[in-house]
C-alpha cells in the first residue's frame, strides 16, 4: 500500500495553498504516497487551452485515486462544469458528503454526524433535453432516473451504513409530486431497504427533510437521495457544522474515486494566506478511509479536532486570526 500514487489537482484560487497544506499533513502522518500533479480548471485553460487536458484524464484513470482542490469553471456559453464532466467520464455515481461537529467552530449545532449520499450522474443534472424555445420565452430540462442508477446508489448508502455501524438511512424524495422520476427512485429504494433488515429505513419528502434538518438534525444518520436534492441537502448539512470550509466530498465509482474540498476557489482571498485548509484535509481523511488506512485517518482527524477545539492558530472563519501556513504548522506539530 505504501507505494500508492495519488493524482493531485491543486485547482484554482486558494486551491494550491490548501492542497499543499493537506499533502504536508499526509506526509507528516507517514502515509508515504507518491504524487502525480496535473492541471484542471482555469490553470489548465491558461496553459493548454483546455479545462480538462487529456494528460489529466489519463492520470486520473491510471492512478484511480485523485485529491483535488476547488476548480473554477468559467461562467458562460460552452463551458461544462468540470466536476460534472469528471463524474460522467469516470462514472463516479456516488457523492459522499460527511459532516461532523467540531468543537471550536462557530456552528449553530453540536453533535452532528450526518453522511449525505447523493446520486451523482442522473436526475436533473443528467444534462438531457436542455432547450430554450420561442426566443427565450420557454425553457425545458429533462430529469432522467433509472432503476439501475437508483438501486446502486441506495445499495451504496446501506452498505456504507452497515460498514460504519450506523443505524438509520433516510431516503429523501418528492414522489408525491414527481410521481414518475422520484416515484421510481422511492420504489427502488424500498426494495433495496428490505435487504438490510439490520438498518432502519425512513422515508422523507425533501421539503420536510429540510425543515427537520434545521429543527432536529440529530435525528439523521445517513441520507440517500437523487442528484439535485442531494446537492442542496449536503450544503444545508455543511451549514449545520460551520459551513463549506468544514465539509469534504468524495466522488466514488466502481474502481475510481475523487476526493475534494467542496467549497469554491475563493479568488478574492487567493494568494493572501487566509484560507482554511480543513475541507481538503477532511477530504484526505476520507481518501485514507477509502484506502483502508483507518489508523492514519484517525491520527489526522484527532490532530484537526485538537487544533480547532483549542483555537491554536485557527483561521478567521474559525474565529482565529491566523492564515493557512500557521494553521498547517499547528497540525504538523500534533502529528
Amino acid at each position: 500500500m505504501s507505494s500508492q500514487t495519488i493524482t493531485v489537482i491543486k485547482g484554482d484560487g486558494i486551491g494550491p495553498s490548501i492542497v499543499e497544506a493537506a499533502i504536508a499533513v499526509l506526509d507528516k502522518a507517514g502515509c508515504q504516497f507518491n504524487y502525480e500533479y496535473v492541471d484542471a480548471g482555469l490553470t489548465a485553460l491558461e496553459k493548454t487551452g483546455d479545462l480538462l487536458p487529456a494528460a489529466t484524464l489519463d492520470a486520473i484513470a491510471r492512478n484511480k485515486i485523485t485529491l483535488k482542490g476547488p476548480l473554477t469553471t468559467p461562467v458562460g456559453e460552452g463551458f461544462t462544469s468540470i466536476n460534472v464532466t469528471l463524474r460522467k467520464k469516470f462514472n463516479l455515481y456516488s457523492n459522499v458528503r460527511p459532516v461532523i461537529s467540531f468543537k471550536g467552530t462557530k456552528a449553530r449545532y453540536e453533535n452532528i454526524d450526518i453522511i449525505t449520499v447523493r446520486e451523482n450522474t442522473e436526475g436533473m443534472y443528467s444534462g438531457a433535453g436542455q432547450v430554450v424555445k420561442n426566443e427565450g420565452e420557454l425553457a425545458e430540462a429533462m430529469s432522467i432516473v433509472t432503476r439501475e442508477g437508483s438501486e446502486r446508489i441506495v445499495e451504496f448508502a446501506f452498505e456504507l451504513a452497515r460498514r460504519e455501524n450506523r443505524k438509520k438511512v433516510t431516503i429523501v424524495h418528492k414522489a408525491n409530486i414527481l410521481k414518475s422520476t422520484s416515484g421510481l427512485f422511492l420504489k427502488t429504494a424500498r426494495e433495496v431497504a428490505t435487504r438490510y433488515p439490520d438498518i432502519q429505513a425512513v422515508e422523507m419528502i425533501v421539503d420536510n427533510a429540510c425543515m427537520q434538518l434545521v429543527m432536529n438534525p440529530q435525528q439523521f444518520d445517513v441520507i440517500v437521495t437523487t442528484n439535485l436534492f442531494g446537492d442542496i441537502l449536503s450544503d444545508l448539512c455543511a451549514g449545520l457544522v460551520g459551513g463549506l470550509g468544514m465539509a469534504p466530498g468524495a466522488n466514488i465509482g466502481h474502481d475510481c474515486a475523487v476526493f475534494e474540498a467542496v467549497h469554491g476557489s475563493a479568488p478574492d482571498i487567493a494568494g493572501k494566506n487566509l484560507a482554511n485548509p480543513s475541507s481538503v484535509i477532511l477530504a484526505s481523511i476520507q481518501m485514507l478511509e477509502y484506502l483502508g488506512m483507518a489508523d492514519k485517518a484517525q491520527k489526522i482527524r484527532a490532530a484537526l479536532t485538537d487544533v480547532i477545539a483549542s483555537g491554536d492558530r485557527t483561521t478567521r472563519d474559525l474565529g482565529g486570526v491566523h492564515g493557512t501556513t500557521d494553521f498547517t504548522a499547528a497540525m504538523l506539530e500534533r502529528l
